[in-house]
């Protein structure tokens, strides 16, 4: 919402339906235009509402603005970008540039998911949000979808405040994590770390920037594969529907030809930062597995949550410690864990070896013995969210587009992807 409150906006509406199973994806939720003056109004609950909430009950409904840009926002005040200082985490450079502004009523939620890129600091200005967070190594029991399809949004198929768990049984297993984020706190979210985010008090503003990271250059180049993946099968299916299956908040232009374009440029510019990289070979194609082991330690640990419980971000050792890589002001607590990694891994963790060697020859090997451990592990996830695909009866085989996408744009299966397209490429 604009730096004035006379600027209109899009807000996105929902009803309130605290006790559904299916997550509210904002392919179904409701758009209006809207002032800041008329969201505060409309969220005092006054009993005669005119304009654009006229048709919503505040009683009934949540609304927030979502994806608002400080850019967009304040592009004739430039120097309020520089009161926002992400330096003092670590990040030196950063300002409100690279920020996004989020405004919300009670109740209002993201459904449960990750970010393909980077990292995430989230500051909280006014009000509390409550963090759902999960490990990536908890991927399979989430039960990962790309419909709706957001460029860098891997979203769950389970409603994790109310999961329904004949559907998703594996969801059992998954690791939560609770944090309840006050004004004046800032969260670390580490690298594909999913998260649901929900609005606790009347008003919630918060500020946050994403991170990027020496391994988004593999990532877009899966990210550019799904794209395509998708685009190419859900235009072929119902071209003028888009709604049903695009994310409102993608709006750019989704054709062949351009997706085609997107795939070239994240290819190309992978092999770009190879060649100005020290570590030109096989590092780059590292499956998250390594990568997720470097960042647990120099990163995850910092972060307390609370198993299941809710709980603030506070100091809890009186021991001394290294000096945090994010400044000062950012509190590194350690994290706690029920189960080892390597008990918990299936096929998605990062308990699997690489498909690369150091040498960059031996692609699509597994040692045999970690191969049978990671097909045992993974067994029962597997076959339940194959049975969770299946809607109708268990006599009936329809296999939908979505049916086919679930498997074609798994996350572990676009990662493959990647590395076979780049290492032909590099032939």
């Amino acid at each position: 919402m604009a730096a004035g409150s006379e600027a209109t906006t899009p807000v996105i509406v929902a009803a309130g339906a605290g006790g559904e199973e299916v997550p509210q994806f904002e392919t179904t939720c409701n758009y209006v235009e809207a002032t800041l003056e008329e969201f505060l109004t409309w969220n005092c609950d006054q009993s005669s509402i005119s304009g654009p909430f006229r048709d919503y009950d505040h009683s009934k409904f949540w609304a927030y603005a979502d994806y608002k840009y400080f850019v967009s926002l304040f592009e004739d005040k430039t120097d309020i970008f520089q009161d926002v200082k992400w330096s003092d985490f670590g990040f030196p450079g950063r300002n409100g540039q690279e920020s996004t502004l989020w405004i919300g009523s009670l109740g209002a939620h993201t459904p449960c998911h990750l970010d393909s890129y980077g990292c995430n600091l989230v500051f909280q200005v006014q009000g509390r949000k409550r963090w759902h967070l999960f490990p990536p190594e908890d991927t399979p029991f989430l039960y990962p979808t790309r419909i709706p399809y957001e460029e860098s949004s891997v979203f769950s198929k389970i409603n994790v405040v109310n999961p329904d768990l004949k559907r998703f049984p594996q969801f059992r297993k998954a690791q939560r994590h609770t944090v309840i984020l006050s004004p004046g706190q800032v969260l670390f979210v580490p690298r594909h770390w999913w998260h649901y985010v929900e609005s606790i008090d009347p008003v919630t503003v918060s500020i946050n920037s994403w991170i990027e990271l020496e391994e988004d250059h593999l990532a877009r180049v899966e990210e550019a594969i799904t794209r395509m993946l998708v685009c190419a099968l859900k235009t072929a299916e119902n071209p003028q529907n888009t709604r049903a299956w695009l994310n409102p908040t993608e709006v750019e232009e989704t054709s062949h030809a351009v997706n085609c374009c997107y795939l070239n440029a994240a290819v190309s510019a992978f092999f770009d930062r190879c060649r100005t990289s020290e570590v030109v070979e096989i590092q780059a194609l590292r499956t998250d597995g390594e990568h997720m082991k470097k960042e647990e330690l120099n990163v995850c640990n910092h972060m307390e949550v609370g198993q299941t419980g809710s709980q603030n971000l506070t100091t809890g050792t009186d021991k001394p410690e290294a000096a945090s890589p994010f400044g000062p002001d950012l509190v590194p607590v350690a994290q706690r864990s029920e189960e080892p990694p390597s008990e918990r891994g299936g096929i998605f963790g990062s308990d699997g070896k690489d498909f690369v060697d150091k040498d960059g020859e031996h692609f699509g090997k597994l040692h045999c013995a970690k191969r049978q451990q990671i097909m045992s592990n993974s067994e029962n996830a597997i076959e339940e969210q194959i049975a969770s695909n299946t809607t109708t009866a268990p006599s009936q085989t329809f296999i939908s587009t979505d049916d086919l996408l679930d498997c074609l744009v798994n996350p572990q299966v676009t990662r493959m992807v990647a590395q076979l397209l780049i290492q032909g490429r590099s032939l």
